[in-house]
């Protein structure tokens, strides 16, 4: 947990930093929440016959259909981000100094993008200007491990910060990030035994905004609302696409309840206290 004075991360696109902040939000940040910076039917067969012939002949049936995906787990697949990139800088040897500064400009870019992303959650732009940013400031960097996990998906035992910068247990050692390595693998760990889909990750994301731990909420009637429709998106898919597992919804929100992203940011930090 942080004291009163907590530290996160400016938005700042002159550069990345890391500032103290009570009750007060960043100003990059409350800009960014108000501009928004991102950019069928069913088949029918018909009978044929024959005159005084009512048999069917040779007649094969087509395999069932899956379901249509709801609505709002549609408007999700189509709002995900294009893939982000780290672009270290070639220049620099590798060490715990360039792991950290590529990751914190990455970290800078990727809220930008979850900024614009969570506006296309369907109502969230709804809810007060204040509840959006308490509800982003609380979930970002959980979202933020939540893509992380998702890319690293089918790779073994790497993680995919970025589509260009991904790292192994032993390049995790060399620049000081091993706890932070040691803690999003567990997460890919426990998705991989789940097989989880991209329709899933897209409505567990928008869950972990919805369901975040903020305890500034104005209207709180608003955002059950939002947590309530996402829920329900949710267990919809699964109950079309995985009719085997009766389960499965409340397996994959155990996961996402079974961490904060806050935790795994606490590695982070301490092991940079200064930044």
């Amino acid at each position: 947990m942080f004291s009163k004075k907590k530290k996160s991360l400016c938005s700042s696109n002159s550069k990345q930093h890391f500032v103290h902040r009570c009750d007060e939000m960043c100003i990059d940040f409350k800009v960014c929440v108000r501009l928004d910076r991102v950019r069928g039917g069913r088949q029918k067969y018909k009978r044929r016959m024959d005159a005084g012939n009512t048999a069917y002949l040779g007649l094969t049936l087509p395999p069932p259909a899956k379901k249509p995906l709801t609505k709002i787990v549609s408007h999700l697949l189509v709002a995900e981000p294009e893939k982000i990139y780290a672009m270290p800088d070639p220049s620099m040897p590798e060490s715990d100094v360039k792991a950290l500064t590529t990751l914190c400009d990455l970290a800078d870019r990727e809220l930008v993008v979850i900024i614009g992303w969570a506006k296309h959650i369907p109502g969230f732009s709804s809810l007060s200007l204040g509840d959006q940013m308490s509800l982003l400031q609380s979930a970002w960097m959980e979202i933020l491990i939540l893509s992380i996990v998702f890319r690293s998906l089918p790779y073994e035992d790497e993680l995919v910060y970025a589509e260009d910068y991904v790292m192994d247990e032993e390049h995790s050692r060399l620049t000081g990030l091993l706890d932070l390595y040691v803690s999003i693998l567990q997460l890919v760990r426990k998705y991989k035994k789940l097989k989880v889909e991209k329709e899933e990750f897209v409505t567990l994301k928008a869950i972990a905004l919805a369901n975040s731990d903020s305890m500034h909420i104005e209207d709180v009637e608003s955002v059950q609302k939002l947590q309530d429709a996402l829920h329900e998106a949710l267990q919809d898919y699964e109950s079309c696409q995985h009719t085997e597992d009766p389960q499965r919804a409340g397996k994959c929100l155990i996961v996402v309840g079974g961490w904060r992203g806050r935790r795994i940011y606490d590695h982070f930090f301490m092991r940079y206290p200064k930044m």
